[in-house]
């Protein structure tokens, strides 16, 4: 494995654990639909608190999910889609994989039925 395809795969790896949590995934979602908010603002719908709210979104940042920019005394939050995307085209890849297999396996069954069939 190299150095950049382990780096990718540690980076989808904290991606989906930043997205097992679903308090997260309202954050993201919350964050998709306001395009920028402060944590503050973000907390008023959810059953946490503001400073869980920061700790969640630590992790997003973390993740490369999220951005933080300082405005005067708050700190807006807004989507960072890349890694999110980097994430989806990895699971789609995995996806066709899976889909090639699962075709193969289907050709030999079915080559096998069909020799079933000519025997008789």
């Amino acid at each position: 494995m190299t150095d950049r395809s382990r780096a990718a795969g540690e980076a989808v790896d904290s991606v989906l654990v930043a997205l097992a949590d679903p308090t997260r995934r309202q954050l993201l979602e919350l964050l998709a639909a306001q395009g920028e908010a402060t944590a503050t603002t973000l907390a008023e719908p959810l059953p946490v608190s503001r400073q869980a709210v920061v700790k969640h979104l630590a992790v997003l940042d973390a993740a490369g999910l999220v951005s933080a920019t300082r405005v005067g005394r708050e700190v807006r939050y807004a989507v960072r889609p890349t890694a999110l995307d980097a994430t989806a085209r990895w699971m789609a890849a995995l996806a066709a994989d899976w889909d090639r297999r699962l075709a193969d396996i289907k050709r030999v069954a079915e080559a096998a039925e069909e020799a079933e069939r000519d025997s008789r």
